[in-house]
């Protein structure tokens, strides 16, 4: 349970007390049943904390939280949302640290560049596409569901913006399942960016990349995947042609690639057309959304969540029922693709902890994880 403003400490397996001064080191903790499984070789999802607080609105924000979660259940495979509470970052949030995330006005974006200043000054925080990925390879996960993909910007030409997960993709071994990128974006500026970048493209059963509210943003992609099979056989293929690497292990150098010598896999899972938002609505609605942005200088971190609350509002909740049915499949899927993951595993390939990552096992003081 989330102690505000204090420190858990294991006196016996089990059981807790409190310190009377907030600990000076910042530690990746892990939730114990997170690590159990990673420790098992178990299937594990990591899900990301920002579509909770920032992207949903109240309170179908923590509902849909707690739905994913049972998703990924459901299929196989253990949930792990990543965030970060009291400036100190879980990879397993339990059901209050879940709450105080979908409640509190307070909770800040954080992206991977805001980790260490947000853990300084002990805020609650939400993680993105970005900082979820590199927290979750950082400590063996290696599969992250989400909704859409952040990307080039519409007006990147001259405002130069980029979401930093393309370039955080980039050096990270982790499989992203999500429905392509947000619409909202310049979909054929990103997919160049991600072939520049090295980041593998796959789309599930179908070879035209998703638009999120949309099934087809109109662009083809060159791989496409049948199964949760194949997407596991590509990432043992991966961590193969890593060496010494694997999936979610960091190199000797404690530098470069985080889990491997190349970048990440993108699935790109789109909504069958029956599900998707009606094109045409979706059209008139970001055209207008943009124009409106635009004339309210709407910008940087700002852009995705008024977009999408436009959305929301323009469609009359349709928008958020489509966005919903998103993460609840690509959930289902990546719970799909962990277990067959998981199930192929040999038993060297088991995730390798680092003890240059100062990771927290099971809620204990030490910063080596236990053998």
């Amino acid at each position: 349970m989330y102690l505000p403003k204090r420190w858990p400490a294991p006196v016996d397996p089990g059981s807790v007390t409190i310190m009377s001064e907030y600990p000076i080191a910042y530690p990746i903790r892990v939730h114990p049943r997170v690590s159990e499984s990673l420790r098992a070789g178990g299937p594990v999802v990591a899900l990301e904390s920002t579509i909770v607080a920032h992207g949903l609105p109240r309170p179908d924000n923590l509902t849909v939280a707690r739905d994913v979660e049972r998703e990924v259940q459901a299929h196989g495979a253990e949930p792990a949302t990543i965030g970060m509470i009291d400036g100190q970052i879980w990879v397993g949030l339990d059901d209050e640290q879940l709450a105080t995330l979908a409640t509190d006005d307070s909770v800040a974006k954080l992206s991977v560049r805001d980790l260490p200043v947000a853990a300084a000054k002990r805020v609650n925080g939400a993680t993105t596409v970005a900082s979820t990925s590199a927290i979750a390879a950082s400590v063996g996960i290696p599969i992250f569901a989400t909704g859409g993909l952040g990307g080039v910007h519409r007006d990147a030409n001259r405002t130069f913006d980029e979401s930093a997960d393309l370039t955080t993709l980039a050096h990270t071994r982790i499989a992203v399942v999500c429905a392509g990128v947000k619409s909202i974006l310049d979909v054929p500026a990103t997919l160049e960016r991600l072939e520049t970048l090295g980041v593998t493209v796959v789309g599930y059963r179908t070879t035209r990349f998703p638009g999120f509210f949309v099934s087809d943003s109109g662009y083809d992609i060159d791989w496409s995947v049948d199964g949760p099979d194949e997407v596991a056989e590509i990432l043992r293929a991966q961590r193969d042609q890593d060496g010494a690497g694997g999936i979610g292990a960091v190199g000797s150098a404690g530098g470069g690639v985080i889990g491997g010598v190349g970048g990440g896999l993108i699935v790109a899972n789109p909504l069958p057309d029956h599900e998707q938002l009606d094109p045409a609505l979706h059209e008139r609605t970001l055209a207008d959304g943009l124009a409106i942005m635009e004339r309210d200088g709407v910008s940087g971190k700002a852009v995705t969540p008024f977009l999408l609350a436009h959305f929301h509002s323009a469609t009359e909740g349709r928008s958020l029922a489509v966005n919903v049915r998103i993460i609840l499949r690509n959930a289902a899927l990546a719970a799909r693709i962990a277990v067959a993951l998981s199930a192929a595993t040999r038993p060297n390939d088991a995730p390798v902890f680092s003890d240059g990552m100062s990771t927290l096992f099971s809620g204990g003081p030490s910063l080596t994880p236990p053998a």
